[in-house]
């Protein structure tokens, strides 16, 4: 099984998230530190000040800010807030078979070009082509059991979108892939409340062949391993 190991992690308090890239968390000496925030969400319902958190730290002087926020601890599960995690756990979950429905591959490949200053995430394939496109996205909100994409509204992930239906009338196989970074889901679905464009894009895109997978993961203070596929609800995506 595919496991990414975190690196050795420091626990604190978060004191508050701003700028987008930087967070103040209070370490259990006292001292407060900047931390960079690999996360460019809204983080909504996952950045509540006096949270439990926890960074990894780096001791590359070329760096303005050596502490980084990998892990909030909320009251059902800890929850992986570094973007850049989704896309080497699936790329290494297809890489090792993971995925049922996406395992009948004989290549995968990361950060394809489609098009002039347009990549996918993943490409599947075997040696003579690519037979198959998967882009990847980070969930990190869940209320009610349901994980929601995106937190906030999210042109670049709309455009994203219409790339993948573009290459599903082409021929190809296409997927979107939504990798909830928590383990208190029981389903998933579009956040039709918070980018409605994004919403009825997705709907679009399914109805052009585009498929959907969503899956959690497990995730504890040692690292993070993808665990099941949760159900897509209709809720969202309704084409209108």
């Amino acid at each position: 099984m595919f496991t990414i190991q975190w690196p050795k992690l420091i626990r604190g308090a978060l004191v508050r998230r701003y700028k987008r890239f930087l967070a103040d968390v209070r370490l259990p000496d006292g001292r407060v530190v900047t931390a960079h925030c690999p996360n460019t969400g809204s983080m909504r319902g996952c950045a509540e000040p006096g949270r439990p958190v926890y960074l990894s730290f780096s001791d590359n002087p070329k760096r303005k800010y050596p502490y980084t926020w990998e892990l909030i601890q909320m009251p059902d599960s800890l929850v992986g807030i570094n973007t850049n995690t989704p896309n080497r756990l699936v790329f290494g979950s297809l890489s090792a078979r993971m995925v049922p429905a996406l395992a009948g591959y004989t290549t995968v490949k990361r950060e394809v070009a489609i098009a002039k200053g347009a990549r996918i995430d993943i490409a599947l394939g075997d040696a003579s082509a690519v037979r198959c496109y998967v882009e990847v996205k980070n969930c990190t909100l869940v209320e009610k059991g349901v994980a929601l994409f995106p937190d906030a509204p999210t042109e670049r992930g709309r455009r994203h979108l219409v790339e993948l239906a573009r290459l599903a009338a082409d021929g190809y196989r296409c997927a979107m892939f939504y990798l909830i970074q928590r383990m208190d889901a029981e389903r998933f679905s579009p956040a039709a409340d918070i980018d409605p464009k994004y919403s009825r894009q997705l709907a679009a895109a399914r109805a052009g062949g585009v498929e959907i997978f969503a899956y959690d993961v497990n995730i504890d203070l040692a690292g993070i391993r993808l665990n099941r596929s949760l159900p897509v609800a209709a809720r969202g995506l309704e084409n209108n």
